[in-house]
């Protein structure tokens, strides 16, 4: 049979990280590609604990259906961790969802009709541009440079195409870890206030940051909540406890998280309940707080590892800002160079990253790429540097 497919479909572009695990599959790769927490550090014993706790306490019922909204046990503990960095919500005004990609579709669901515009940082989170096109919005780009969205710029283009949403992910994004400045997230809150657009703020990374003593501030917690807030927040468990759970989590208003619910019905009845309860009683009786401590600290150290690897090459001419938190170092390779066509000659001496013109909406900025270094550490990470380092040099020399 000749299957027609919507025109949505028909237009996403496949993504490039999965297109590269892909490849990788199967070699002996050493891949920076994937945004990967490193397993060694996943609380095994801990969440299997909570699992088989989960069993002795609820027994069948543990099985059963649950709430849309979530376990509601798990959303208020959440609210207390969310209370502690100045966020306040209550448990009607959280959704759990199926990981923060989840949270993402569904607000998009919710607030936007085919066609509609939506700002973005530039470059941006690629899984958050093909929800977008998969929904059919135009996306534009707002310029962006290290302190985060260029305000000017911004209120420039929310007059010029009159958006129903802004995107970021001011702390530690994806792919730059760029941390905004407080006087941007301000910025962008004043804009949004005055001209009626919400903000969705995707924070999977907030937490993994290198100076302990830093604050962060969410654009939820300064924003002013009168009448449901600006701010839509979301985030997820999978960078501080494990991926495979799939569970994050959406605040802000009671009517758009109604509405969220609405939506998650229609598409997967409820997010698992046995792992929000496993979650649920993880944070019961295990210290996560502790936890992250131990992941930002391996973290940092392998971020500077990398840092220094990638130093000793001696180029004058790829550049990289250290990023205070998160998982990804954002390279500028020489300007000219394709870092796809880079990526071909790398696989082939069994090295892999992500080349960086994915991360972009609009004209892309091909000299670019972006490294993993949570995954890989001591001499596995030194090798896939000297890898990464041949492909280049060789790459170069042939330009």
């Amino acid at each position: 049979m000749e299957y027609r497919f919507s025109s949505n479909v028909e237009r996403l572009q496949s993504s490039a990280v999965r297109d590269i695990l892909k490849l990788t599959q199967g070699k002996e790769i050493i891949s920076f590609a994937g945004g990967l927490p490193a397993e060694e550090l996943f609380p095994l014993d801990a969440v299997k604990e909570a699992t088989e706790r989960v069993f002795r306490t609820g027994g069948k019922n543990s099985l059963q259906y649950g709430l849309t909204e979530g376990f509601l046990p798990l959303r208020e503990q959440l609210c207390q961790r969310m209370a502690r960095k100045g966020m306040r919500a209550e448990p009607d005004e959280m959704i759990m969802t199926t990981g923060s990609q989840q949270a993402i579709d569904l607000i998009t669901r919710v607030l936007m009709e085919p066609g509609d515009i939506v700002l973005v940082e530039n470059p941006t989170y690629l899984a958050s541009l093909q929800v977008f096109n998969l929904s059919g919005l135009r996306v534009v780009p707002v310029e962006s440079d290290k302190d985060g969205m260029v305000i000017s710029e911004a209120e420039r283009l929310i007059k010029q195409h009159k958006p129903r949403l802004i995107y970021v992910v001011p702390t530690f994004g994806n792919p730059t870890g760029r941390v905004w400045s407080m006087e941007r997230r301000k910025g962008l809150l004043e804009l949004s206030h005055r001209h009626g657009v919400p903000i969705l703020e995707d924070d999977p990374y907030g937490d993994i940051q290198f100076d302990e003593q830093a604050n962060y501030s969410t654009l939820f917690s300064l924003d002013d909540r009168t009448n449901g807030g600006h701010v839509l927040y979301t985030s997820t468990f999978s960078k501080t406890v494990a991926p495979a759970l799939r569970t994050g989590w959406a605040i802000g208003s009671r009517k758009v998280i109604s509405m969220m619910a609405k939506a998650k019905q229609a598409a997967d009845l409820h997010s698992s309940t046995l792992d929000q309860q496993t979650l649920d009683q993880l944070l019961r009786h295990f210290s996560l707080d502790d936890h992250i401590k131990v992941i930002r600290r391996a973290y940092g150290e392998r971020m500077q590892q990398m840092q220094q690897l990638l130093a000793s090459q001696g180029w004058s001419d790829v550049k990289w800002e250290q990023p205070k938190g998160g998982m990804f170092l954002w390279l500028e390779l020489p300007e000219g160079l394709d870092a796809e066509a880079l990526l071909r000659a790398a696989v082939k001496k069994n090295v892999a990253f992500v080349p960086g013109a994915s991360f972009y909406a609009a004209e892309p900025q091909r000299n670019t790429a972006r490294l993993n270094f949570t995954y890989t550490t001591g001499e596995r990470m030194a090798a896939g540097i000297s890898r990464f380092a041949e492909a280049l040099n060789e790459f170069l020399a042939r330009c």
